[in-house]
């Protein structure tokens, strides 16, 4: 494998951490805090693939308007004897943190090691240019990312090889001189099979997808990163 001459991470999940809103809904939801988390995380990808995959994409909506419609199915499915009349205020509540995620402590160290290097750096993810724009402003990492590639411009999310391929166009390599990050294992998958070189960030501990294929390295944080630079 060649050294990479660019790494690209995913966002949400990898380099911001969607989880940290459990404490705030907690606050809102006592004693559901991280159930709700979990289960807004996975509907989120779910409606992502839905949306990609169904009728050729003619049911696309922006990232922001599919994580409000995850959480408005969390909050229902979980607590669905709540009043319907809270319902507005809780969801404006949880997604003005998601605007703020949390970002893992060693991403600034990390990407100032990168550029110190002379290593392209970038965010190649599902969210919308709003979004990825606030999040990166707010975790201080201007100036630190060459490239913030949202999908939103083509209408499809990862798992999609289109979306894969974004990588690529805005930073004129091939895929397998790019070194795609991702603590999300289905998303590390589909970039090895896309072609990238990949490194799965673990930070939970779990086991990958069992699909056949492994990714390229494992980690258990960002700092992974530097061994293969």
């Amino acid at each position: 494998m060649e050294k990479p001459k660019a790494v690209l991470f995913d966002a949400y999940g990898t380099l911001f951490d969607v989880y940290s809103v459990a404490l705030a809904a907690e606050q809102l939801f006592p004693g559901h805090g991280q159930a709700l988390a979990i289960l807004w995380r996975d509907k989120q990808i779910e409606y992502t693939r839905l949306v990609t995959t169904s009728n050729g994409g003619t049911h696309y909506q922006p990232f922001w308007q599919l994580t409000r419609a995850a959480l408005v199915y969390a909050i229902k499915r979980l607590m669905p004897h709540s009043a319907p009349a809270d319902l507005d205020a809780q969801v404006e509540s949880l997604m003005n943190q998601y605007r703020s995620l949390s970002a893992f402590p060693e991403n600034r160290e990390v990407l100032q090691q990168l550029k110190a290097r002379g290593v392209g750096t970038g965010i190649l993810s599902n969210g919308d240019p709003a979004m990825l724009q606030l999040a990166v402003k707010s975790a201080a990492l201007e100036g630190l990312l060459d490239h913030v590639i949202s999908v939103d411009g083509i209408r499809k999310y990862k798992t999609a090889p289109e979306a894969y391929a974004l990588g690529e166009q805005a930073t004129s390599l091939k895929a397998r001189q790019i070194l795609f990050v991702s603590c999300n294992a289905w998303d590390a998958l589909a970039a090895t099979w896309y072609g990238y070189q990949t490194l799965w960030i673990n930070r939970y501990q779990l086991p990958f997808e069992e699909l056949g294929t492994q990714p390229s390295h494992v980690g258990i944080d960002l700092r992974a990163v530097l061994k293969y630079v």
